[in-house]
C-alpha cells in the first residue's frame, strides 16, 4: 500500500513505521492518523514486531493545528472517536509487540502516541512533554489513562497542570518509559531491540500483554485464573516446546513465534 505521511519498512519481521512530515515535526493531521492505522493493523499480521519513529529531529509534535480557520472548526470530539481511538486501539491491541523509538520532541497527543507503545527507547536528547494545557485542553489521545498508570497520580498530574518537558532519561529513571540512551547509540539500540523481539516467541509475547493489560481491571481471583488460561495456551506452542528442549540441550532456543 502507498503511503504518503509515513513510511513503512518491513524487514526480518520486524515492522518500522516511520511519521513522515517534518516539516511540521510529524504533526498529526488526518490522513496520518488514518494511514498509522491502516499500517499497524497490517503489520500486525505481516511482522513479529512493529516500531513507531519519527523522521527528521521529532517524533510528533501532535495535533496539526493548521490554521486559524481550521482551528475554529475543528471537532475534538469527533476527531477523538473516528481518528485516535482507532489509531490507539490499533496500536495498544496489536498481537505482536510495539516499541517507539523516540527520537526527537513528543509533545501533546504525540506524546500519548508514543506512550502507547509497549516499550519505548528514548535517546537522551528527546522529550515527552503534556502540552495541552498550554492551549487550554486536557490530555487525550489516550493520556488521562495511560499518565496516571506510567508515571503515578502525582507525577500524571504535575505533567499534566505544567506542561513542562520530562526529559527521556528522567522518564526512563522513573518507570515512565523503559530506557533512554546516547544520541549515538540510539538507533543501534533500538534496531536490536527490535530485532531480539522479532525472534523471540511471538504468541507469548502477545499473552503477556494481555495478562498485564487486564491485570489493571481484575480482582486477583480474576487475574490468577486468567494466567492460568494463557499458560494453558502458552504451553501448547511450539515455542514453549522449543524453549525447554533448548535449555534442556543448554543451547540457544530457535523460536519461530508460533
Amino acid at each position: 500500500m502507498h503511503y504518503d505521511t509515513i513510511k513503512l519498512e518491513l524487514r526480518d519481521d520486524i515492522a518500522v513505521i516511520a511519521l513522515n512530515r517534518p516539516h511540521v515535526m510529524n504533526a498529526l493531521n488526518t490522513q496520518m492518523r488514518a494511514e498509522i492505522t491502516q499500517a499497524v493493523s497490517q503489520s500486525g499480521k505481516d511482522a513479529r514486531v512493529v516500531v513507531l519513529t519519527g523522521e527528521g529531529k521529532a517524533f510528533c509534535s501532535g495535533q496539526d493545528l493548521g490554521d486559524r480557520q481550521s482551528v475554529a472548526n475543528l471537532d475534538l470530539e469527533r476527531t477523538l472517536r473516528d481518528e485516535y481511538e482507532p489509531m490507539l486501539h490499533a496500536i495498544i491491541n496489536c498481537p505482536v509487540p510495539t516499541v517507539t523509538a523516540l527520537n526527537g520532541p513528543a509533545a501533546g497527543a504525540g506524546a500519548n502516541l508514543a506512550l502507547a507503545a509497549d516499550v519505548v527507547i528514548g535517546a537522551k536528547s528527546s522529550y515527552l512533554m503534556q502540552a495541552f494545557s498550554k492551549i487550554g485542553l486536557i490530555p487525550d489521545a489516550g493520556g488521562s489513562y495511560i499518565l496516571p498508570r506510567a508515571m503515578g497520580m502525582a507525577k500524571a498530574m504535575g505533567a499534566s497542570l505544567f506542561a513542562e518537558k520530562i526529559m527521556a532519561e528522567d522518564a526512563a529513571n522513573s518507570g515512565m518509559i523503559w530506557e533512554a540512551v546516547e544520541d549515538e547509540q540510539f538507533e543501534t539500540t533500538w534496531r536490536a531491540r527490535a530485532a531480539h523481539l522479532a525472534s523471540g516467541p511471538t504468541v507469548t509475547y502477545g499473552h503477556i500483554k494481555s495478562a498485564l493489560r487486564q491485570s489493571w481491571d481484575n480482582s486477583l481471583g480474576d487475574q490468577l485464573a486468567l494466567e492460568a488460561k494463557l499458560q494453558k495456551a502458552c504451553g501448547e506452542t511450539h515455542d514453549f516446546k522449543e524453549g525447554v528442549l533448548a535449555f534442556l540441550d543448554k543451547r540457544a532456543p530457535k523460536f519461530e513465534g508460533r
